[in-house]
């Protein structure tokens, strides 16, 4: 697909790239690819970002950006030349059009404005500016919780404090030893808070009493959550997190019969894509592709860690002294009670909630997991994957993973081609990056050539494709049609 985009004068920077790759032979279907052309352009989802919140057209905002990189090149130069002299820059105007640097140094101003920039003669360098901010860094302990902010501020050439109490920001300024012309007070409400992630394996706390672990994290529609188990709490019971920090409430539980529930959280908490690896470090999940018995598999929880062992048997029937538990899978890996809920994962690909088990982590055991797709099919949830564009692509047969730059086109699965033998609903789903435009085309051999037969190509990261083939050779390619990052790539076929 060659698209065509319109391009002002001011964007004349924007550059033309052109990939070539091999084309198919003629005698059997060949994963190589036809040459595809391809424009740099600024991701959509920024553009219509800066549309909506900046109040910009969407010209102006190309213009902004092609202005921004041109004002970095620009001050970086004249920055080095004024050295000791500099006292910052900015940039003005709804398009970034005007470059303003800051210097101490009159004699300056000259050799400024040569190079079509707006010059501002001011009173402080940065570096004193700076060491001015240090200051007060160093008194950071002893800063009243009524003055949570401070920084340098180049437009007014001061160290701006921002405070609720002035009387408290000026004891905290004096006792910090910094110049008091360098610092300007100004009367605020800001009140910051950090923000947490939700984290499959990381603890979880039920009415402030029992203690479980997060499963996966989860989107449905804007609002965001996880997945555990449902012995875990009842809709309407409330959760606290690892930091015993206010987060959610259970939406929705089944026990027993099945072991699952979600919980949605509020604004302090951000879901990733990740779990828990028990030392530090995290697992990326890119899918919820079921893994086969036999496989590797992982569990993450708050009590024990991270164990490991493999897939003894699935759709598993187990029964707890509060009832049975179907459709269940049964594992050799280990657990202990406050795992309940945590993530059992088999490469990056998520599998599903702790249920329960028998044994423990020293002398081994047999633990029960819920299978995550069940739960996402249930409640209407989306999984957060690495993919970064909300984890839109669970649930499918088979995913795929890979990495790509602008204009670069891979094909699944695995460089190769699948065939079918029957007819029948081919479904594709891609989960790229926040930021990019990847398309997706379903390809089918017609005996010498790759013919697109479905095609998802919206400006954005994300696609999905369904097209009823008959029996055949397919393939699916990836196109990064500008941007560049990981995707992955949900899979039924007949």
């Amino acid at each position: 697909m060659l698209r065509r985009r319109t391009v002002t004068a001011a964007c004349a920077l924007v550059i033309g790239a052109i990939t070539a790759m091999a084309s198919p032979a003629a005698a059997a279907p060949n994963p190589g690819a036809a040459p595809v052309i391809s424009a740099v352009k600024p991701p959509p989802a920024m553009l219509e970002a800066m549309t909506r919140d900046l109040d910009l057209s969407t010209d102006q905002a190309e213009v902004r950006l092609v202005n921004e990189a041109r004002a970095g090149a620009t001050e970086s130069r004249i920055r080095a030349d004024l050295s000791d002299s500099y006292a910052g820059s900015w940039v003005t105007g709804d398009t970034a059009s005007t470059l303003v640097v800051a210097t101490t140094d009159a004699s300056k101003i000259s050799s400024i404005t040569a190079s079509g920039v707006q010059a501002k003669k001011v009173d402080h360098s940065l570096t004193t500016l700076n060491a001015a901010k240090d200051a007060l860094d160093r008194r950071a302990a002893a800063a009243p919780r009524t003055a949570p902010v401070w920084y340098v501020d180049v437009r007014s050439n001061r160290v701006v404090v921002l405070t609720s109490q002035p009387a408290q920001a000026e004891t905290f300024i004096a006792a910090s030893g910094v110049n008091r012309s360098l610092v300007s007070v100004q009367l605020s409400t800001e009140q910051p808070r950090t923000y947490y992630n939700v984290r499959g394996g990381d603890a979880y706390y039920i009415n402030g009493s029992s203690r479980c672990s997060v499963g996966f994290a989860i989107t449905r529609g804007t609002t965001n959550g996880f997945v555990s188990a449902g012995h875990c709490g009842r809709a309407g019971n409330t959760t606290t997190g690892y930091n015993q920090v206010s987060q959610g409430t259970f939406q929705g539980s089944s026990f027993p019969g099945n072991d699952y529930s979600w919980v949605a959280v509020n604004s302090n908490w951000t879901p990733v894509p990740y779990v828990n690896n028990g030392s530090g470090g995290n697992v990326t999940v890119s899918g919820s592709t079921v893994a086969v018995v036999g496989a590797s598999i992982c569990r993450s929880g708050s009590t024990t860690g991270w164990h490991c062992g493999t897939v003894q048997q699935l759709n598993t029937s187990v029964t707890y002294s509060q009832g049975t538990v179907s459709r269940v899978t049964r594992t050799n890996v280990c657990a202990e009670p406050g795992d309940s809920g945590g993530s059992f994962i088999s490469g990056s690909q998520a599998q599903g909630v702790t249920s329960g088990g028998s044994g423990n982590c020293t002398s081994g055991g047999t633990t029960y997991f819920q299978p995550v797709n069940e739960i996402l099919s249930t409640y209407g949830l989306t999984l957060v994957t690495s993919g970064g564009g909300g984890g839109t692509c669970s649930g499918y047969q088979s995913t795929y993973t890979g990495s790509l730059s602008s204009g670069a086109s891979a094909y699944q699965p695995n460089g190769s081609y699948y065939t079918t033998t029957v007819t029948g609903v081919h479904r594709g789903c891609l989960d790229g990056p926040t930021g990019v435009d990847f398309d997706l085309y379903l390809q089918k051999w017609n005996g010498s050539a790759w013919v697109n037969v479905a095609q998802g190509t919206s400006p954005g990261p994300d696609e999905t494709v369904t097209y009823t083939g008959t029996a055949g050779q397919y393939r699916y390619r990836v196109h990064a049609y500008s941007g560049s990052g990981s995707y992955s790539l949900g899979v039924t076929r007949p």
